[in-house]
């Protein structure tokens, strides 16, 4: 079974993005890995080609500035490496997405009990989104707790609204024409993805926000929204401690932090309605009104 993994990024360094450190994880898992590398201007590409794998292929891509509508430009990326990628299966990690190093044999597992199944698009992975520091996690209703990152290929998927996730269409040409697109009929394999978005200097995160807010916003919105220097952790619903274990790869980067964050749970933005939906998962023990962008198969035993 060949894997073929795929990723995009730009600036990674400026904004410190663990870009080196996500490609380094899939390289432990896929048999390719396809960089996708905006024009960049602070040493992204060479620090791509530093990483000094021959699974490793670069594509060069120069984002279009004006496409700042609901994030088009991070979906027209993704799929410059997806329609390059070949494979009996696809991987797909975002530039601060990291998986830890014990996830090949589980993901292969999975990738193999999928295969048995036509039906089967693809897998479901698990999220811990890191905020604040390396110690907290967000579990709250405003972050997705699951996403698709390996799917089969030659199904005509492609990147779903601003590259979160993934959905089937009917040909190419009607994805681009604006096709609502079909769910992924997924299992779950368990495995998690280490995602650091919210961990970085205050300053630093409230430029990279900014910068990457223009996607969605225009010029007036932004100058509103982003009146402070520094990056505000506290103006959260709800975080949790983490008390796992870091993959490997993300050991130096850790130890170079240089910030400090305390959690004020009193500062809460978790208004009653999240407040009581939140109270009810935790007692019964499952998810509710959740809106999911695939469909989880969860009747593979009765198959056999």
């Amino acid at each position: 079974m060949r894997i073929t993994g795929f990723t995009y990024v730009r600036n990674g360094i400026n904004y410190q993005y663990p870009f080196v450190e996500s490609i380094k994880s899939a390289l432990t898992i896929v048999d390719e890995m396809i960089v996708v590398v905006g024009d960049s201007t602070d040493g992204t590409r060479q620090a791509v080609e530093n990483i000094n794998s021959e699974k490793i292929r670069i594509i060069d891509s120069v984002w279009d500035m004006d496409l700042r509508k609901d994030g088009k430009i991070f979906a027209i990326q993704t799929n410059i490496g997806l329609l390059e990628a070949k494979g009996d299966w696809l991987l797909h990690i975002q530039a601060d997405e990291v998986l830890h190093e014990s996830a090949r044999e589980q993901i292969i597992k999975y990738m193999e009990i999928a295969d048995k199944y036509d039906d089967i698009d693809g897998l479901l992975f698990h999220y811990y989104h890191f905020w604040g520091d390396y110690n907290h996690i967000r579990t709250t209703r405003e972050v997705h707790p699951y996403e698709i990152r390996a799917f089969k290929p030659n199904r005509n998927v492609f990147s779903y609204k601003d590259s979160q996730g993934f959905r089937k269409y009917s040909s190419y040409e009607n994805y681009l024409a604006g096709e609502k697109g079909e769910k992924l009929k997924v299992i779950d394999c368990g495995v998690m993805i280490y995602h650091y978005s919210y961990c970085r200097n205050p300053k630093l995160m409230q430029q990279k926000t900014k910068f990457f807010a223009r996607f969605w916003h225009n010029n007036e919105e932004l100058d509103a929204k982003f009146k402070e220097a520094d990056f505000d952790y506290n103006d959260v619903d709800y975080l949790c401690e983490f008390k796992g274990e870091h993959p490997v790869f993300m050991k130096d980067t850790i130890k170079k932090k240089d910030w400090d964050f305390t959690y004020d749970p009193s500062k809460s933005t978790m208004n009653f309605k999240g407040k009581l939906l939140m109270w009810l998962e935790k007692r019964l023990h499952r998810e509710l009104f959740r809106y999911t962008n695939y469909i989880l198969v969860r009747d593979l035993d009765k198959r056999r």
